[in-house]
């Protein structure tokens, strides 16, 4: 039975009906421009996946769209994250947890914490050029300096989420309380855990400066320049 469905779209309160189509996708709109396709059967002609299918019908390109198409004025969200550590100083495995984040978000923010109490080994400065000098030319990823509550720069920065690195078991804990309050300080920024590659699930700034203390070779942890200045400010 070839059955047609309308596409309705819902919009500050009003709704606007204006086709039928035969593929029978239905979208149901629950903010600007933010949809949930609902799969029956798709057999448009020209073989398109739901959302070039839709694209195609805002912009008049499709034979089944208004003419001139919709006058739909577009908003498009921007899914930004902030990503935030002392980077004391940064290692493969941070690396690796924004090379994976910049994947899922648009934009995505590494904020570096400036914290006297935690007396980091390198300045904020220098962790900055650190980072500037391995991640700078990413085109979605900005760094920036943290100073203050994270959730209040996360909604100054208007970002979603907030990435976390969970590397073992014993991170959880931890991290589980502070995703818990910050949801209670501000339950409009979600909390994203990404696990880095197996490689770097024992790896911390922790241990590898550690390490270098005692004269081990860290090379392999942490990128080449960032290698060099720890052995120089440790004097290895």
């Amino acid at each position: 039975m070839n059955e047609t469905k309308k596409l309705r779209m819902t919009k500050t309160g009003s709704s606007l009906d204006c086709f039928e189509f035969s593929p029978i996708w239905f979208f149901e709109f629950v903010s600007d421009f933010e949809f949930k396709p609902r799969l029956g059967q798709r057999q448009n002609p020209q073989q398109r996946g739901p959302l070039q299918y839709f694209n195609s019908l805002l912009t008049g390109s499709a034979p089944e769209a208004c003419a001139g198409g919709l006058d739909v004025e577009r908003s498009p969200m921007i899914r930004r994250a902030i990503y935030p550590g002392s980077f004391d100083p940064v290692t493969n495995g941070h690396l690796d947890v924004i090379d994976r984040a910049r994947k899922l978000f648009d934009e995505v923010i590494v904020a570096v914490a400036h914290n006297d109490q935690k007396h980091p080994l390198f300045t904020l400065e220098e962790r900055l050029a650190f980072l500037q000098g391995t991640i700078g030319k990413l085109a979605n990823v900005e760094i920036a300096t943290l100073d203050g509550l994270l959730v209040d720069f996360a909604v100054a920065r208007e970002a979603v989420a907030v990435i976390r690195g969970l590397r073992a078991i014993s991170d959880f804990e931890f991290e589980f309380q502070m995703a818990l309050m910050n949801r209670k300080l501000e339950a409009r920024v979600e909390t994203i855990f990404l696990m880095p590659k197996e490689e770097y699930t024992y790896l911390s700034s922790r241990i590898v400066k550690e390490i270098a203390r005692l004269g081990g070779n860290v090379a392999e942890f942490l990128p080449t320049q960032v290698a060099a200045a720890l052995r120089a400010k440790l004097g290895r």
